[in-house]
């Protein structure tokens, strides 16, 4: 079980997760894919979270249901031969390791893989990355959907993606491809960690940081999209030590919670899936082992709504795991989560975050390269401004810092404290939103 001094802390976090849980939007999506609005269509807001506690579903075919959970090493693209012969390489990985997962062991419904299995990780500027990535649906979703189809299981994967309908940006896509092999539904990431590291941010675009134009364009219901299956409702993320998050999710009817997610941490896998009362998965990518992040691979698992281990795979080490669901008697009277969202409403009500939302709402030509964001003082508040980055640093250096537009300044630490705005310092363009400054130590 969780140690007393972790449970404390993630209980604190639980707490805090039921507000803003209800105080973001979320909503009901298809189960069919993302579906886009009428352009010009009246919008009524769904019904996103049913006053008496129960959600929707559809009915089960089986009672009890297996998940596999896969953990594998994967050629990043930017150190393969050509972009081609990496692809192969990872998708010949992926099929070889469903097949196993599907010829072994109990009959899977459901197969996870780790957060990047088909494009590894790349470094360099924004125009560099965009080569690393994949469409979805694609040639390797055509392949895995095959697979899918032969062994009748869902099959679930993260990847590096872009979409010709949001030129110039780097989407972190969750995908799940169901059992006729068909591509059900592409999950965006929903935030990103700040402050990841000093002098570090993630640069993908997400749901938060071009949220007026995702709702505009998929539906307020689909940014925290839970799917709706026969073998129970899931919903997938990549988002780490974010219990805000995962509250929504747990409100919108979620029962078994698929986590893709690098460098993450156990604890957050096992108090998430306690705190909001879902079984959990987290597949983890693994690492050379005569590496530095070797002791961070690996050691997938999951996990019920107790924050109990079901299956582990404690090593950094390819390998698959299994574990039964009993999903019809999980449901059997089942309520989501009660959170205390009016006791603590009015202190949230004043929160600023320090990222505004659509903080990325930018034309292509315009999308930070490797951006920094970068807190200054001035008189009155503290501005949130873009600084610029040398094209000179080693190539290892962008992704130190946040993307960034190219110039003769290199990054800077942030330096101040307070409240501002965001403003990117190539277009002069303010949000016109505040944001709260947080100790560079801690993530938000």
């Amino acid at each position: 079980m969780i140690s007393e001094t972790k449970a404390a802390v993630f209980g604190r976090s639980a707490l805090v997760a039921g507000i803003v849980g209800a105080l973001v939007g979320c909503g009901d999506p298809p189960t069919d894919g993302a579906t886009r609005a009428p352009a010009g269509a009246a919008r009524t807001v769904p019904e996103l979270v049913r006053s008496d506690g129960t959600y929707p579903v559809v009915p089960l075919e089986k009672d009890v249901v297996v998940v596999k959970v896969i953990q594998n090493g994967v050629v990043n693209l930017q150190e393969a031969a050509s972009i081609e012969a990496g692809l192969e390489t990872n998708l010949n990985t992926m099929v070889r390791l469903s097949e196993q997962a599907c010829s072994e062991g109990k009959q899977p419904d459901f197969l996870l893989f780790n957060e990047f299995p088909l494009t590894g990780y790349s470094t360099g500027t924004r125009e560099e990355k965009l080569k690393f990535t994949i469409q979805i649906p694609g040639p390797e979703t055509v392949r895995l959907g095959e697979v899918a189809r032969n062994c009748d299981t869902y099959i679930i994967f993260g990847s590096y993606a872009s979409d010709d309908e949001w030129p110039g940006h780097i989407l972190s896509i969750n995908t799940v491809i169901g059992r006729d092999g068909e591509v059900k539904k592409k999950i965006w990431k929903t935030r990103n960690i700040k402050r990841l590291t000093p002098g570090a941010e993630i640069p993908t675009t997400t749901v938060e940081s071009v949220r007026d134009k995702y709702r505009a364009r998929y539906g307020i219901e689909e940014e925290f999209p839970v799917l709706r299956t026969e073998y129970g409702n899931i919903a997938v993320s990549t988002v780490q030590l974010d219990p805000f998050v995962f509250a929504a999710f747990a409100m919108r009817g979620t029962e078994i919670m698929f986590r893709t997610a690098t460098l993450f941490s156990t604890e957050d896998v096992r108090a998430t899936a306690f705190f909001h009362n879902f079984y959990s998965a987290m597949s983890n990518i693994i690492f050379p082992p005569d590496s530095e992040a070797a002791p961070f691979g690996g050691q997938s698992l999951i996990v019920d709504p107790r924050g109990r281990i079901l299956a582990e795979d404690p090593t950094n080490n390819e390998g698959i795991i299994e574990a039964e669901i009993p999903i019809a008697e999980f449901r059997r009277n089942r309520r989501i989560p009660r959170y205390p969202v009016e006791v603590v409403a009015p202190v949230f009500e004043q929160y600023q975050q320090e990222a505004p939302l659509n903080h990325m709402d930018l034309p292509p030509e315009d999308l930070p390269q490797t951006v920094r964001f970068v807190i200054v003082r001035t008189s009155a508040y503290a501005r949130l401004r873009t600084r610029r980055l040398r094209r000179s640093r080693p190539r290892s250096a962008p992704d130190r810092c946040l993307p960034g537009h190219p110039s003769k300044k290199g990054c800077t630490e942030p330096r101040s404290r307070g409240t501002g705005v965001f403003r990117h310092s190539r277009t002069g363009r303010y949000s016109g939103r505040r944001y709260h400054r947080v100790r560079p130590t801690q993530t938000d």
